[in-house]
């Protein structure tokens, strides 16, 4: 895997995030967010899922073309989201292709507007902008990230746990050369943090959003509380062990990077850290 281009961090902990997150250790029947070649060049979601039908078989073809055409042809709200949410199924359970099982469950969620449907949908596709490395897809997945969160802050305006989320589609979808992108979201999130300083979920975003824009003491120290209240985030302990590392601690670094590797039972994770590790010592 290669690293993801985002400001100053390097690529390490994300290989590594890449790894666990979307390697063999994903559930079965979980998507694996893996775009199109048509996405490298000029993202049209519409495209992508084109080329993505076409590469199934003529009965499944048959069936996902069935669903899109009730969709054009019923005019009830009901039946849309059904059908989006079939055709959301479809790629999650049968293609296991992420990009139109995202844009379906996008789609579902706008229609129904429960603020259970858009934080769902908003957190899944936030959660798979994290180390992609094309401009128009990472484009796309905060942009869709972003409005959810935003439609359902309208039904919850006084969520911060939304709040945060929305701030987390700026840090996460800012564009290598828009380091302003990062702070825009990390001020977002800190005001939350302001009327909330135990706040766990905003702690972690910004002391990840620290890492993200070069801010490593901040960071680290945001990231060390929060291993004390959640001990068994690797995340966490893999952004301490990048940030520690970004400031020159090496001490501090390989102790995360062994801290993490003893909460990993995936293999092919453990010989990265073992690997890093060495290459610290």
């Amino acid at each position: 895997m290669k690293k993801q281009q985002i400001i100053v961090i390097s690529g390490g902990v994300f290989l590594l995030l890449m790894i666990y997150f979307f390697g063999s250790t994903t559930p079965p029947g979980k998507p694996v967010a893996k775009p199109s070649s048509t996405s490298i060049q000029n993202f049209d979601i519409q495209t992508v899922i084109q080329g993505a039908t076409a590469k199934l078989s003529e009965q499944q073809q048959a069936y996902v073309n069935g669903l899109k055409q009730s969709v054009l042809r019923g005019d009830v709200k009901g039946q849309q989201i059904r059908t989006y949410k079939q055709l959301a199924a479809f790629w999650s359970d049968t293609a296991r292709a992420f990009i139109p099982f995202a844009y379906y469950t996008a789609e579902a969620a706008k229609l129904e507007n429960s603020e259970k449907s858009l934080t769902f949908a908003a957190q899944l596709l936030l959660d798979n902008l994290r180390g992609v490395e094309q401009p128009e897809l990472k484009s796309w997945l905060a942009g869709q990230s972003k409005e959810l969160f935003e439609k359902a802050i309208v039904l919850n305006p006084d969520s911060d746990s939304l709040k945060v989320g929305l701030g987390s589609t700026f840090i996460f979808g800012a564009p290598a050369e828009d380091p302003q992108a990062v702070m825009q979201g990390i001020q977002q999130i800190l005001e939350v943090n302001r009327r909330d300083t135990g706040f766990v979920y905003a702690e972690k975003m910004l002391g990840i959003g620290g890492i993200l824009s070069g801010q490593y003491d901040k960071a680290v120290e945001r990231l060390e509380k929060v291993a004390t209240k959640e001990p068994a985030d690797l995340e966490v302990m893999l952004m301490l062990a990048e940030g520690y590392e970004r400031m020159g601690n090496k001490q501090k670094a390989i102790s995360w990077y062994e801290h993490a590797s003893d909460h990993v039972a995936n293999p092919a994770l453990k010989e990265e850290l073992n690997k890093r590790i060495r290459d610290l010592k």
